[in-house]
């Protein structure tokens, strides 16, 4: 079968020429490291660090050799340890949107709680176009310095899927592999669940709590995900490809911190890109310049022999409509198309600070046809079915055939319930709802009948007692779900 080829906008000069200066920038201008012990590692890795301004300039050799060490791909499992899929190469995975602020349920918005987290998580199990999970809200009820581990025990309770996540300290990291230990039963290193996002403070910054996690992951063999946000125009060049270096020049500079620390450690080559509107002062994800920045950075990442990783397949709108709609299918085929490995999003609305239940089951519908448009058309004796049009001739029913009986599940992909095809008066009749109805009416579905997987009691027990003991160290006492069910 010939696959869709990957969507590429820039020539291989072009990818030297931004190599050539990202490299430029790092060996001149520098990056800004607000940590003592990553400048202290990176000054005896051969970086020139001047530790009374922060700022570490970074030799192309360093550079070179740090990607050296990078494996190509690595393989992400679930928490009951089976193998989930492969992350590099020209797969493509979806997730859903992360550390959103807010959850929505129709029109109606509200701060993230506990209960939300858990409804996604179990939303999320249950579509097969969604194979990550992620901590995809704050739980509100949970302290600041609980809020990273909490989301992690959350979804690790409500779904045997591999999950992204984030710490937001630099102990959070470690409370958090503890529960990833508890919930494996100790695969964590081995046979990884969990991939970290860490971000560069853009533009060319490393706070201490990401110079960090990026240390403390890599040593752990936790893969990490680097996502550095261009902002053209504001935290980066206006131009795409101003943006694309400042881009390629973070990410580097976290490689070199990671496979300075251990050489080896998977990362992947992830990426937020998002617009600049000048009119408002907002960032749109949606925007196609960053959809086309992502593809770009995308490029950069591949062309280093590096799985990649993108916000996409998401929406600025407010609300589930025509908007979300054409936003989401626009910048998730685009990010598909282009072979980014793992495209981070569904569910997402409003500038990625809302998660919506009812968004994520139209998006799971729409990344399955995403995902059939990806496999192309399959050229075979079989499917070119010369022997069956000739048999059958003029006026021909193909209907009865067995080939088509044969074929039609693997040639069609058929979209659940949210995406109408009925014809108007089959429509009518079922209540004549539009997506947003259907959509709600999926999730009740999902809520009423889903029951994930559940977790093994021993490793369950772990899990809730690890959970006790960092809640415990934070002086907190309760937190809803924790040891339930």
């Amino acid at each position: 079968m010939a696959e869709m080829e990957g969507l590429r906008v820039l020539s291989e000069s072009e990818i030297a020429e931004i190599h050539e200066a990202a490299l430029a920038v790092l060996a001149e201008c520098g990056v800004f490291v607000d940590s003592p012990r990553a400048l202290e590692h990176l000054a005896a890795k051969g970086a020139t660090v001047d530790s009374a301004t922060g700022r570490v300039r970074i030799p192309p050799a360093l550079v070179e050799g740090a990607l050296g060490g990078c494996p190509s791909w690595f393989t992400l499992y679930d928490r009951d340890g089976g193998e989930a899929f492969r992350v590099g190469g020209r797969e493509v995975h979806f997730a859903t949107g992360s550390c959103a602020i807010r959850y929505q349920e129709g029109r109606e918005v509200r701060p993230s709680l506990a209960e939300d987290l858990v409804r996604l998580a179990v939303v999320t199990d249950a579509l097969p176009q969604v194979e990550v999970q992620s901590t995809a809200v704050v739980a509100g009820e949970a302290p600041k310095t609980l809020a990273d581990t909490y989301r992690l025990y959350l979804v690790l309770k409500h779904s045997p899927k591999p999950v992204i996540t984030g710490a937001f300290s630099e102990k959070g990291l470690f409370d958090m592999r503890a529960l990833l230990d508890a919930a494996t039963g100790g695969r964590t290193g081995e046979a990884p669940c969990a991939i970290f996002d860490v971000c560069p403070s853009p533009p060319l910054k490393w706070t201490a709590i990401s110079a960090a996690n990026v240390m403390d992951a890599a040593a752990a063999r936790l893969p990490v995900e680097f996502v550095s946000m261009p902002m053209p125009g504001a935290a980066s060049p206006v131009t795409l490809a101003g943006s694309v270096v400042v881009h390629t020049a973070e990410t580097l500079s976290g490689i070199v911190l990671a496979q300075t620390v251990r050489r080896g450690a998977p990362v992947v080559w992830g990426g937020a890109p998002v617009g600049f509107d000048m009119r408002y002062g907002t960032t749109p994800l949606s925007a196609v310049e960053a959809t086309l920045i992502a593809v770009a950075t995308a490029q950069m990442g591949k062309h280093y022999g590096l799985p990649t990783h993108t916000y996409a397949a998401l929406s600025d709108a407010k609300v589930l409509d025509a908007q979300a709609g054409a936003e989401t299918a626009l910048s998730g085929a685009l990010a598909a198309l282009a072979r980014i490995n793992l495209i981070a999003g569904v569910g997402a609305l409003d500038f990625v600070g809302t998660q919506s239940s009812e968004k994520l089951v139209l998006d799971a519908e729409v990344c399955g046809m995403i995902q059939r448009a990806l496999r192309g058309v399959e050229v075979s004796p079989e499917t070119l079915a010369r022997d069956l049009i000739t048999e059958l001739g003029p006026g021909g029913d193909y209907l009865s055939q067995k080939h088509t009986r044969g074929h039609f599940r693997s040639e069609t992909c058929v979209p659940g319930l949210v995406i109408d095809r009925l014809d108007r008066k089959g429509w009518e009749g079922k209540g004549g709802l539009d997506a947003s109805a259907r959509a709600k009416e999926r999730v009740a579905a999902i809520l009423a009948d889903h029951r994930p997987r559940a977790l093994e009691p021993e490793r369950a027990g772990k899990l809730d007692a690890a959970m006790r003991r960092v809640m415990a160290d934070a002086g907190c006492g309760s937190l809803p779900f924790v040891g339930e069910g």
